[in-house]
């Protein structure tokens, strides 16, 4: 994993065990491509398939077919960050509006976007993931805060602020809490400025228990699970998607010559021939260039053998 841009060595002794990957498309240099949601197979209005991006500075959801066409599906006066499914096909979508005032954004599946709320105490809405089948988590990766969403009310509230979650120091730029994915009894969250993953205690009642250190030393920013509990990550300026297993040990399965140059998300495939797929969005470099500058934004898909966890 050698680098030029002096960032610390976390992932140097690591094994490498790359997986098989395939861009399946790319976009223009400086496209900030942020997360993606792949909807469960079988949705009438999306074929099987289907890979719904968000396009972050120019406020675009573009919806990709399993062989790269690319389509604007949706378009938002402001940014667009983190996206997941609701249970009727609809985008729920975290980002800013014009006013750069933190919103989360509901858009129906005809790419009609609606505001559905504003939420003037977060700092900056990051990943979202299901909590229930309406309600929703999403990371404040400045405030160092989780938010709980309901979208049937709506409404949101803190569900956990906590130092762990949060940046060491206020003047710095890196995101804190970042991705959140739900395994078991555990809500698993990225702090990407700690370099750490921590997982937080989840009881019966979906109240939040003490977060705690999973890992240490690990630059994740969004990620998804295997149903083993492997984590997959995105390590964004390492240039790279690692595989944490549920021992804690850490394997490098993608590096920049699989096309994952500033990986940002990771998400499973749905269908019966993806499924045991992931999909890694990456944004070129933007945030920490190559020697070469920053590179196409591409979609990039890797084999890992393994199905991914539900969501809900």
């Amino acid at each position: 994993m050698g680098n030029s841009a002096g960032l610390p060595p976390i992932y140097a002794d690591k094994p490498i065990e790359l997986a098989p990957a395939k861009v399946i498309t790319s976009f223009p240099a400086n496209t900030f491509l942020e997360n993606l949601a792949m909807p469960a197979a079988g949705y009438a209005y999306a074929p099987d398939g289907i890979i719904f991006v968000t396009n972050h500075e120019v406020g675009k959801i573009v919806r990709i077919t399993p062989d790269g066409n690319q389509q604007i599906h949706a378009t938002v006066e402001g940014k667009v960050s983190g996206l997941a499914f609701t249970s009727n096909g609809s985008l729920v979508v975290t980002g800013w509006n014009a006013d750069s005032i933190p919103v989360v954004f509901l858009v129906a599946n005809d790419g009609a976007v609606k505001t559905l709320l504003t939420l003037p105490d977060a700092i900056f809405l990051n990943g979202i993931t299901p909590l229930s089948n309406t309600q929703y988590l999403t990371a404040d990766s400045y405030r160092g805060a989780i938010w709980l969403i309901d979208v049937t009310k709506p409404s949101g509230s803190i569900w956990l602020e906590h130092p762990m979650l949060a940046r060491s120091s206020s003047e710095s730029v890196i995101p804190a809490a970042n991705g959140l994915k739900r395994f078991g009894d555990f809500l698993y969250v990225s702090n990407t400025e700690k370099m750490l993953l921590l997982r937080i205690p989840v009881d019966s009642t979906n109240k939040p228990g003490e977060p705690e250190i999973f890992v240490e030393q690990t630059n994740i920013d969004d990620f998804a699970f295997d149903v083993e509990g492997n984590l997959y990550g995105a390590t964004h300026i390492y240039n790279s998607v690692v595989r944490i297993a549920p021992d804690h040990s850490t394997t490098i399965i993608a590096q920049a010559e699989a096309g994952v140059i500033g990986s940002t998300a990771v998400a499973f495939g749905q269908t019966e021939s993806d499924r045991t797929a992931i999909y890694v969005v990456t944004n070129g470099g933007m945030f920490l260039p190559p020697p070469t500058g920053v590179v196409p934004a591409n979609v990039v898909r890797l084999e890992v053998g393994k199905a991914g966890y539900p969501l809900v």
